[in-house]
């Protein structure tokens, strides 16, 4: 992709073939890199950066696939970004109905990232979010461990108190962030998934015993498999 006959040939098929991908839109399309910024403005996009370099926006998107030998990552937000910015999305966050998941159970690794949505929250909203109103910590953190729990019915974790299983994690939120998402090749059949890692995290403990220490595993395995919904306490 580097030689420019290459690129010359590619850039006329786009071209030809505009109608095929018309989905591409530039205009929401945005470079992912560190410091990561997952709410960029308008003016962040590839077609904005292209006009304002007095560019083609397809042939400075060419170029910018090719930084970081040709391993950079972009970001297209499609639904729920039409205004450029995440209001819409915190009306939903705060709906008392709302629950937070991942809702494609990993069925597309390879293109999306999910895991690192509690991170995310509490990063961007709970402490980051410029670009409007953020969410208290302790409603990040409530909606997350026990409104989850209670709602899968998980009777025996979600709050920190005698008796509960002891499953938490020790932040250091000050130092807290997501690094980029980095694509690994470590699946059955050489299969690919998308992988993000995040600093900041002290301790993860399950059932009160330590399983990863500052982003390392120890090697403890104590959690077990859940099957299905528990009775409550109490019920026989």
């Amino acid at each position: 992709m580097r030689r420019p006959e290459v690129k010359e040939k590619l850039l006329e098929e786009l071209g030809a073939a505009h109608q095929d991908i018309a989905f591409i839109n530039l205009g929401r399309v945005f470079q992912l890199q560190e410091p990561l910024d997952y709410e960029p403005s308008e003016e962040d996009s590839v077609a904005a950066m292209a006009e304002r370099e007095g560019r083609e926006a397809h042939e400075l998107f060419y170029d910018l696939l090719l930084e970081d030998d040709g391993r950079r990552l972009f970001f297209a937000p499609t639904l729920n970004y039409t205004e450029f910015n995440y209001d819409v999305v915190r009306k939903m966050l705060t709906h008392p109905r709302a629950a937070l998941g991942l809702d494609d159970a990993g069925a597309h690794c390879g293109v999306i990232c999910d895991a690192s949505m509690p991170t995310f929250m509490l990063t961007h909203w709970a402490r980051d979010r410029s670009r409007g109103e953020g969410l208290p910590l302790e409603f990040v953190v409530k909606k997350m461990t026990s409104d989850t729990a209670r709602l899968y019915g998980l009777n025996d974790r979600g709050v920190l108190k005698p008796g509960m299983k002891g499953d938490v994690n020790v932040i250091d939120l000050d130092r807290l962030q997501l690094r980029a998402p980095e694509l690994a090749h470590d699946l059955p059949a050489d299969g690919r998934r998308l992988v993000q890692k995040a600093e900041g995290f002290v301790a993860t403990i399950v059932s009160g015993e330590v399983i990863m220490r500052d982003g390392e595993e120890t090697g403890a395995r104590p959690g077990k498999l859940v099957r299905g919904e528990q009775q409550p306490a109490g019920v026989v």
